[in-house]
């Protein structure tokens, strides 16, 4: 286990408070994990209690003497265990704050401390320690003058037209039917999942289109459409499923789950003409503005398509030597994150929720993959942003809110506060950095166009339900007390600007 050990000096004197003295004996654990022990002299320790009581003794208030006129030992007494408190508290937030800001490492999670289980001593040195997930350490790899090919495609009035009817049919209900299921259809289903005769999980009501396959975030029903077709309303069909190698129970992992559905509902959408009716009630005016929003979506979404072309052959290029081991701490508790930042990307591109649904499903189901190469490509695309100076400006932020809110059809600043108060504004940073890195480097390469439209000509041949079998992984956890420290570089956080509206 390397070991290294740094006397962090008093170089620079605040007027009003002097920099913390103390020592940062840091072990590297793995390529991505490191043990820190934070040593902080008893002289700091009494310096910051003192502060402390020179806080409170002028509005000290105790019985007999009027506020700030009681004996200092009396404040002493009275206040002990108080101010014992404040002084751990922040001890404890700069010492932190001072070694993330520091060239010790590129912190990608928060430290993992238990707050109440560090003492503060007597007598003697403050010593706490925590690990920490970081970057690891490499060589920023040339970027320069790559070779790119870039797929275009003008959006085409045979296009508009292909993509009607599929747009229509996300905005209508359809007609209840009475008769036999088919191919296409919509139904709606509940599902029960059991494992060794015992259920593992089931769903309520989810809809879904009758198609050669279905997708779970764990698994994946083959063959879907031939249990279905010719199914009436109320029937019950029962197959097998295998969950995935990154189902977020690890002891369900790859084992074959029995799953029964029961046909609820089964709707049918027959779109012959497109009436004035049908259109008012879809909330269009015109044909003309059916067709203008159908092909802003599909400009929208080959746009994705385009960056996400020259993404995969820039990182591809990029992470040749990115073969990093990863902690299997540090994937399962960035999945969630990934899969959050994926979800933004795609809704700001305007997908519809069927076919974020469908990308998610995909990377859940290929989760530990998935983000094993997402952490490594956004290792190295945040390396050659931190090389450039590239950082999210608060005008970038107000411009993917707005974009968001437009996709989502509400507000920015409802946008702003769901994003702050799951955790996400992470995700969002991570996302605006790593296009702005692509763009950089896709402006520099030499780029070759190719026409190709396979992207808006692909075919639907599978349906999704946004549900996983064996259960979600776990969320970002909260923070583990009310003093939470200050948060670390790369981490979730607005412009000044945003924070002050």
């Amino acid at each position: 286990m390397a070991t290294t050990e740094t006397e962090v000096e008093n170089t620079t004197e605040l007027p009003q408070k002097p920099e913390l003295n103390m020592a940062v004996k840091i072990d590297t654990k793995s390529t991505c994990e490191r043990h820190v022990v934070v040593t902080i002299p008893r002289s700091e320790v009494e310096r910051y209690r003192s502060e402390a009581y020179g806080e409170i003794a002028p509005k000290a208030e105790l019985p007999g003497f009027r506020a700030g006129k009681a004996p200092r030992k009396l404040v002493e007494s009275r206040f002990k265990e108080q101010v014992a408190e404040q002084v751990k508290s922040s001890l404890v937030m700069d010492s932190l704050q001072k070694v993330t800001d520091g060239d010790y490492f590129s912190a990608i999670g928060e430290p993992s401390l238990n707050y109440d289980s560090v003492d503060l001593p007597e007598t003697g040195d403050f010593v706490y320690e925590f690990d920490i997930e970081v970057r690891p350490d490499f060589e920023t790899p040339d970027w320069k003058e790559l070779k790119l090919d870039r797929p275009v495609c003008a959006i085409t009035d045979k296009h508009v037209d292909d993509h009607l009817n599929k747009t229509l049919t996300r905005f209508m209900e359809g007609e209840p039917v009475d008769g036999e299921c088919r191919a296409g259809d919509t139904v709606i289903l509940n599902g029960v999942f059991k494992f060794d005769g015992r259920e593992i999980s089931n769903f309520q009501e989810e809809k879904t289109v009758v198609r050669k396959t279905l997708n779970f975030g764990d698994a994946r029903v083959e063959e879907f459409d031939k249990l279905l077709v010719g199914k009436k309303e109320g029937d019950k069909v029962s197959t097998k499923v295998k969950l995935s190698s990154s189902a977020a129970d690890e002891k369900l992992r790859e084992q074959d789950i029995d799953a029964e559905f029961e046909i609820v509902e089964i709707r049918r959408i027959e779109i012959d003409e497109i009436s004035g009716t049908m259109l008012e009630s879809l909330g269009f005016d015109s044909s003309g503005e059916l067709r203008d929003f159908v092909r802003k979506e599909l400009t929208q979404q080959f746009d994705y398509h385009q960056q996400q072309s020259l993404r995969k052959q820039i990182v591809a290029e990029l992470t040749k030597g990115a073969n990093w081991e990863l902690p299997e701490s540090l994937v399962r508790s960035q999945t969630n994150r990934e899969l959050q930042r994926m979800v933004l990307e795609l809704q700001r591109s305007g997908f519809s929720q069927e076919q974020i649904t469908s990308y998610v499903n995909m990377a859940r189901i290929n989760a530990r993959e998935s983000t094993i190469n997402a952490l490594r490509e956004h290792f190295v695309l945040e390396k050659i942003a931190e090389d450039l100076k590239l950082e999210p400006s608060a005008k970038d932020y107000d411009d993917e809110i707005a974009l968001l809110a437009d996709q989502n059809d509400t507000s920015a600043r409802r946008i702003r506060s769901r994003l702050e108060k799951t955790g996400q504004m992470d995700a969002l940073r991570n996302q605006i950095i790593e296009r702005m890195v692509i763009q950089h480097i896709a402006e520099g390469a030499k780029v070759t166009d190719n026409q190709d439209d396979s992207f808006l000509s692909a075919k639907t041949v599978s349906s999704d339900i946004d549900f996983a079998i064996a259960g979600n992984f776990v969320d970002i956890p909260e923070a583990k007390h009310d003093n939470a420290p200050p948060e670390i570089p790369g981490a979730a956080k607005l412009p000044e600007k945003e924070k002050a509206e």
